[in-house]
């Protein structure tokens, strides 16, 4: 079986090919010009190509599935080598502004990228731990939803987007993977996306949280919290059962992160369980100790749930409390309500037929 050149980072690739130069023509072609064939690499002579095409392949994944939403949000479903599948979503954070022939302000997009097929953690309120897990995700097969997206939607390459490992899995239990993406993803003649617009989202395995302090990487860190005390959270996630709020809180102190930013706990609001304003006054109590900011987020609904989605009152309540506080407090807007956005819908909803369809 041929390997995945995008699991190669620059100077894996330069140990491999010769002289060690045209690892970068590779990396430039492939990242910035979007080459899906080693044969349009016309740079490069006919007998490396060939080489490369004998050892490697570029596609190690493909679009099986793609869902838009009115607010220009996208779904992607993407299919595997091995006929697994994962999620990603491209999200237009700002739309860009003109006027007359001139662009006054650029789009802005972010891309939810998965670290595992399926997922470990269990979440209550969350699709993916539906369907079991499966697999870790190699590093380029998480690079790959990035490259693949900004080529499906004509993002140029030179267009810098934020990325988000907040999809499917749980990016510190496949930690070694998602660090070498963030290399590749960062490098100069690749994606050139810098770690400060990579945010990693944990559910809080505290340990990992320490490893990837020491690792520096660079990148953000978001906790995702979901609740004041460890009855309601243990309900809602089990790992809080291992790692409880206080270890996680422990451990955030410890974080490095750059003095201008602070660290990002997201706040997932389900009616009748955690919006209440005795909540947010626990909520303010518990993050004290920390320089933080709290993103309101509010579930996104779906048929086989029992939970429902707060009334934009009770979140800006909430969001007022903490900015009385002290608390930096904003609520995410919502997007992809019209479609399978939330984790694992889309892959769970399409599961059997895309299983019918494999040859």
């Amino acid at each position: 079986m041929k390997e995945f050149l995008l699991d190669c980072s620059l100077e894996e690739l330069g140990r491999i090919v010769t002289p060690p130069y045209r690892a970068k023509q590779i990396f430039q072609w492939v990242y910035q010009r979007y080459v899906s064939d080693f044969g349009d690499i016309s740079t490069l002579p006919k007998a490396v190509r060939a080489e490369l095409n004998e050892r490697f392949t570029l596609n190690a994944v493909s679009i099986a599935a793609k869902q838009k939403s009115v607010d220009e949000s996208e779904k992607y479903l993407f299919r595997l080598a091995d006929d697994h599948t994962i999620e990603a979503v491209l999200l237009l954070m700002r739309e860009a502004q003109e006027d007359g022939d001139r662009v006054t302000r650029q789009a802005q997009w972010t891309i939810c990228v998965s670290t595992q097929v399926g997922c470990k953690i269990g979440c209550a309120f969350c699709m993916t731990a539906k369907g079991g897990f499966k697999r870790d995700l190699s590093a380029g097969e998480i690079v790959a939803q990035v490259l693949a997206i900004k080529r499906d939607r004509q993002i140029p390459p030179e267009k810098s987007l934020n990325v988000v490992y907040m999809g499917m899995g749980e990016p510190l239990d496949n930690l070694e993977n998602v660090a070498k993406a963030i290399g590749i993803l960062s490098c100069e003649f690749g994606l050139h996306i810098s770690p400060r617009r990579q945010t990693l989202s944990t559910s809080g395995i505290s340990p990992k949280i320490e490893t990837l302090g020491k690792m520096n990487l660079g990148v953000l860190l978001a906790i995702s919290l979901h609740a004041i005390d460890d009855e309601t959270r243990s309900k809602l996630m089990p790992i809080n059962k291992a790692y409880n709020i206080e270890s996680i809180i422990d451990a955030t102190r410890r974080f490095p992160i750059d003095l201008r930013k602070r660290m990002m706990f997201e706040y997932l609001m389900i009616k009748g369980v955690n919006d209440s304003i005795d909540c947010a006054r626990k909520l303010v109590k518990l993050l004290n100790p920390l320089r933080a900011k709290v993103n309101l987020i509010a579930f996104n609904p779906r048929e086989e749930s029992n939970f429902e989605r707060p009334d934009r009152a009770s979140m800006e309540a909430f969001q007022r409390f903490l900015l009385d506080c002290g608390v930096l407090c904003v609520i995410r807007q919502s997007r992809g309500i019209d479609i399978d956005a939330a984790c694992g819908q889309l892959r769970e909803r399409l599961s059997p037929l895309l299983r019918h369809t494999v040859s």
